[in-house]
């Protein structure tokens, strides 16, 4: 999970084969708390776009009842380009970690050993936005 930019916000390791939208709210509550200028910490987004792999109403209510604004394609009704505006952001993420090749290409047998790696890449993400002036 990303925010608007890019910078990787949760990032959760699964089996290949465990559907996207099964975890798609322990990624929402996973999200650490968003430090502002003044007030409490914005604890979750309050919109969440996703493509049509996590459609399904009781995710919406879910994300509703966590007072987060679903934006997720549904499928018949909305196209598929309609929401590739903001997916490419997180598609562009996907890159950026892949630039690291042992997370493009499966090395290690231990899982905790691939969730350090993939930690380190979203950290290293993290870093050049903030070597870049960002921070």
């Amino acid at each position: 999970m990303t925010e608007r930019q890019g910078i990787p916000l949760v990032s959760l390791q699964t089996a290949a084969n465990v559907n996207e939208g099964t975890v798609l709210l322990n990624a929402i509550d996973a999200i650490p708390p968003i430090k502002r200028p003044r007030g409490r910490p914005r604890r979750r987004p309050a919109k969440l776009h996703a493509d049509k792999a996590y459609h399904g109403r009781a995710r919406r209510d879910a994300l509703r009842r966590r007072h987060i604004t679903p934006r997720i394609a549904r499928p018949g009704v909305d196209a598929s380009t309609h929401l590739g505006r903001h997916r490419w952001v997180v598609e562009r993420t996907f890159a950026w970690l892949h630039r690291n090749r042992r997370l493009l290409v499966r090395y290690e047998r231990r899982d905790d050993i691939r969730a350090a790696f993939l930690h380190l890449g979203c950290a290293l993400i993290c870093w050049s936005f903030c070597s870049d002036d960002f921070c």
